[in-house]
Parts: C-alpha cells; structure tokens; sequence
C-alpha cells in the first residue's frame, strides 16, 4: 500500500472498537490510581477488553486481542510464538509496562527491558486493561508510555467450570480450561492452557516450517479472614518453545530455536482499617524468566550465539495505602522496593561462568483524588525514585475527569512527566553502553467521550503530544543502545461504538500516530521505524433469530519504514476475518473462523512472514 490511507475514509468507514457496551464491571479500571475506579473518574485514556470480546473474537493469542487498540501497534518476527513488540502511541516497546495478574513482567535481561508477547496466548485470560499514555506516579519508570494489563481468570462466588478446544491450519490446536469457586473463607481459581502449531517459515524466503509449543499454568488464592483482612496469592506459569530463522544468516532456513520460561508470584496481606475507608496492601512479588536456545548462524560482534542463556530476575516489595479522608478526597501514598537482576551466558564460544549485573531502586509515591464538585473528579501527584546507578528524580503528573451529564459525556485531560533508567542489559549486559543517558519524557493529552441515543451510540476522540529526550532504542549498527536526543509523538485517537439492537453491533477505530526524531542530523524529521502512521479497525457482530452468530472484522495498517532512516519502507495492508458461533446447548458451543481471508501478503517487521488465510473450528463449555 504505497499510498497513504485517508483519514476521511477511515473515519467514514470505522470509528472505535474499544468502546464496547460492556458488563458491568468494564466501567470500573485499576490502572489509574491502582485501586478501583469508575471509568469516568479518570483522565487518562483506557481501553477495556473484557471476557465477552475476548471470547466474541475467538482470539487465540493476546496480540490477536490488542490489534483492536486505538494507537498501538504490534510488530511481530513471524507467526505463533515469534517475538512480538507491543509500540503504545507511537513510544518504544520499552516504554510499556506490562502487568500480568498485578505483578511487572518486563524482562531485565532483554535488549531493552520490554517484555515479549509472542509466548503469551489468551488461555484463560479474561480481562485486558490498556493504559493509553503515560503513569509514572503510581507504576513507575517503565510506565513511561502506558500499561498494558492482564487479568487471568478470578475465583467466584460460585463453582464454575470452563473449557475449549480448537483445531485450525498449519496443524495448529489449542486448548484451556479452568476452574474457579469458594468453599468457607477460600476462594480459588486454576487452570491450565496449551498452544502448539507447526508454523509458517519465519524469514518469508525460506521453505521449512518453524513450528511453535507453549504451555501455561494461572492459579489464584484468596483468603478471607474477615471483612478487613485478607490475603491474596498468585501464580503464572508459562514455558513455550519455538524454531524460528537466524535474522542475518546467509540462507533463509536455521535450526534456531528458542526455548522460554516464565514464572511469576504474588502474595499480597489486605488490610483495611475504620470501617473500609483506610485499605492498605503489603505485598511481594517475583518475576523469573529463562531465555535460552541456539541461534547458529547469527555472528553479532564476531560471537556466535550457537548456544545462549540469558536470566532475568525481579524481586519486589510492595506497600499502598488508600485512604478516604473525605467523601470528596481520596489520598493514595505507596512505598515500592525492586532488585532485579540479567545474567547472559554462552558456553559456545568459551565462556567459563555468565556475565552478570543488578541493580535496585526505592520508590515513594503520593496522589491524591478529589472531587471539588459533581462530575469532576482531579488527580495529581507526585513520584520519588532513588536508582542506584542513576541517582534521584522525582515525577510530577496529574489529570482531570469532567461529566456535567451524569456520565453520558466525558471530557479528559492529562499532563504528565516520566523518566526512565537505562536497563541492566542496555548499560552493562552484553554489548551494553555504559555512557547511555536515563531518557525523560513529558506528555498531554485531551479528548471527549459522548454517548448517544440512550447509550446506543457512544464516540470518543483523543488527541496526545509525547515529547522525550535521550530515547532509548537498539543500534543494529553498532549492536548497542544508544540515545536519541529527541524524538515527539503526537497524533489522534477516534473511537465509537454502535448498537441500532440488541443483536446487532457495530465497531471501529482510527488512529494517526507521528513518531518523528527531532534530533540535529541525518535522520531529522524522519519516522521512527515499526511504527505505522494510520491504523484502524471495524467490527460487524450480528446474532441471528436462531441464535446463531455471526462477526467480520477489517484492520488496516499503513505504511511503516524498517529503519531510521526511512530508506526501507514496510508496505501497508489491510486484513478481513470472519466469524461464527453457535450454541448446541445451555453448556456447548461450537465456534469457528477464517482469518485473513483474501490470503493478503504483509509484514510488520521487514522480511518476516506472517499467516496467511487460515481457519480454525472449535468447541468451548461453560459448567
């Protein structure tokens, strides 16, 4: 798609599917503040994938799930199980903060501290928050250019049980299921999922198939000592193997594989004093993960990555307090403590014992929430980090919610500021720069959402503006970090939703994003590479009299550029899926798709091969 896409077609012909009429608990988010919110109370712009889209779209995997997300695109090395980059308007995938049942799964030892999407599948996920924009108040330094979170299935109040399983091209099957319940004081939810596929060839020129494994396991729980005390415990375990193709290799097909783990935890003590008004949460947290593989054909700096090992870990020490001081302020202070560590190793080339670094931060917080007058609620706070190789800096931010109607209109805004420290792995571990600068950032944003026609109708528009200096990004150049010295994003976000009935549902987005390096030199005004300009996508959702149903969806990218210096562009595409469903009982279901309907060849990151049309059937129960 050489041309660019008009914006007035895409406004014309989609706007927003994020804004979905959801249950009833999509109008309350976390994300904001970090403890539960009405969705009109905050400024900041948030998009909710529930468990009813998550299982209207069939998605398989969670970048499936967030390709719907105005102002974020996903940059992908292949098909199932290949590296996968999250950009949030436009900011570097380092940039997101990524949380999986409230516990921080950026990798310390990847290049750039990002966190991979490619081994995550939608399993027994059930809910996704998306924070468009900054919040380094609340999460920190990571949070830089928004949050993506992830919900995996709650316990309930009663037993319940779910379960599905598909079948579909490139011999692909999955599967999960999970069971959730209280008995007395105990709440608990476990499950397990599996993926496994045996691909597509990961360099588009290559012939042999790069197939993909990859098994998980979500457990929760609660314990409910009594109306004040409660303590929480969590776990996700996740391990996938993929085959892929060594990027700079003479010919398109490698034996290179990866092999991935994963394993996170949570144990957190609730404790809430004067009648609820006063909740306080302790809590300690830990991320491990393993990289390790071969990747023969892949020299960087005259090494040979035939065997790797990279480790990754961090540890956490939570506090937060809520406080309702007032029946219009709420006061939100918190204390964080993190030791992370990344250790590389490769045995291959001669080496005895791995290089290792750490490093840890201490971190104080303080926000208050207050609501002068009804319908406005303000925010704003203030964050002190103390980095152990980057010294002190503290954040401003704040944000505003206005509805004069009740919640039927919403205007946002928010300002805000960030910082970011180099990563272990950017500044030390292997190939890292020692003399790289901590990147800043400072951001706004304004929109409007409006419902109409009795709720029937609801539209939102967004516009944003990030300026950043000393960004971090990966040289393929110089096989190191470097600082950009400035770079600006700016664009707008156009959602709507639309129900004429009770069967019937429209959907869209809009998005134009402008990544721009405003640095002196060479690369002046040119685009940040992966990041397209214009993104949208639309939604048609209809069920049928005889309960049959029946979706399509459309997405669209436009033109990107592989490289800084915009000298290898990534053509624009445009993909079309169909969907169905229908219910054979009160418990069984049979589902199935086609995706990529038109056998459309595309890439998100430049000489990777991605699916091509492909169709999946599948059946999924509810006990």
């Amino acid at each position: 798609m050489r041309h660019p896409i008009k914006p007035a077609f895409l406004l014309a012909a989609s706007i927003a599917a994020p804004l979905q009429a959801q249950p009833a608990d999509a109008d309350i988010i976390v994300t904001a503040t970090g403890f539960a919110q009405a969705r009109d109370e905050t400024g900041q712009a948030i998009t909710i994938i529930s468990d009813d889209e998550l299982v209207r779209s069939q998605a398989l995997t969670i970048t499936e799930a967030l390709k719907s997300v105005p102002g974020l695109s996903i940059a992908e090395r292949g098909a199932y199980g290949s590296q996968s980059s999250a950009f949030i308007r436009g900011g570097n995938s380092s940039q997101t903060l990524v949380l999986i049942d409230g516990v921080r799964v950026n990798d310390p030892s990847s290049p750039n501290g990002l966190f991979d999407f490619g081994g995550l599948t939608a399993g027994n996920i059930d809910r996704i928050e998306v924070l468009r924009g900054p919040n380094s108040i609340v999460w920190g330094s990571q949070a830089l250019g928004g949050i993506i979170s992830i919900r995996n299935a709650e316990p309930g109040e009663a037993l319940s049980i779910r379960a599905k399983a598909e079948y579909g091209s490139y011999d692909t099957a999955s599967g999960s299921a999970n069971i959730a319940g209280k008995a007395g004081m105990v709440s608990a939810s476990l499950g397990g999922a599996f993926l496994r596929s045996n691909g597509i060839s990961t360099i588009r020129a290559g012939t042999e198939r790069d197939g993909y494994r990859n098994h998980s396991a979500n457990a929760k729980l609660s314990f409910a000592f009594s109306e004040a005390v409660s303590l929480d415990l969590r776990g996700f375990y996740n391990v996938s193997k993929v085959e892929y193709d060594a990027q700079f290799s003479a010919t398109p097909d490698t034996l290179s594989e990866a092999r991935d783990r994963n394993l996170i935890g949570y144990a957190g003590l609730n404790v809430a004093f004067a009648g609820g008004k006063v909740r306080n949460r302790f809590a300690v947290t830990r991320t491990d993960i393993d990289r390790n593989g071969s990747d023969p054909a892949t020299p960087v700096l005259f090494i040979n990555y035939n065997i790797y090992d990279f480790k990754g870990g961090v540890d956490r020490f939570e506090y937060q307090g809520v406080i309702e001081a007032a029946k219009a302020l709420t006061l939100v202070i918190g204390a964080e403590h993190e030791r992370s560590s990344a250790s590389a190793f490769f045995p291959a080339n001669g080496g005895a014992t791995p290089d290792k670094a750490s490093t840890k931060a201490t971190s104080f917080f303080g926000q208050a929430v207050i609501k002068p007058v009804d319908g406005l609620t303000l925010t704003g706070g203030v964050r002190h980090d103390d980095f152990k190789r980057y010294g002190k800096e503290t954040s401003l931010g704040g944000n505003l919610a206005y509805s004069p109607d009740g919640g039927r209109t919403v205007l946002r805004a928010t300002l805000a500021e960030g910082f970011r420290a180099p990563t272990l792995t950017e500044a030390l571990l292997p190939f890292g720069n020692p003399g790289l600068k901590a990147e800043t950032a400072r951001s706004q944003d304004i929109g409007i959402e409006r419902s109409l026609l009795g709720d029937r109708v609801r539209i939102g528009a967004t516009w944003f503006r990030r300026t950043s200096r000393n960004q971090i990004t990966f040289s393929f150049a110089s096989f190191q970090s470097e600082n950009i010295e400035r770079v600006r994003a700016q664009g707008l976000e156009l959602e709507l939703e639309a129900r004429p009935t009770e069967t019937l549902r429209l959907s869209g987005s809009y998005a134009l994003v402008n990544v721009l390096d405003r640095s002196p030199g060479a690369t002046f005004g040119k685009r940040l590479e992966r990041r397209p300009a214009q993104q949208a996508s639309m939604s048609l959702d209809w069920t049928t009299p005889v309960k049959l149903a029946l979706g399509a969806t459309v997405t669209i990218r436009g033109d990107s550029f592989e490289n800084r210096a915009n000298t290898l562009r990534i053509d624009g595409y445009a993909l079309a899926g169909l969907r169905a469903s229908y219910p054979i009982s009160g418990t069984f279901e049979l589902y199935g798709r086609v995706e990529n309907l038109f056998d459309t060849k595309y890439e998100t990151v430049l000489g990777y091969g991605n699916l091509g049309r492909n169709a999946h059937l599948g059946v999924r129960a509810k006990f």
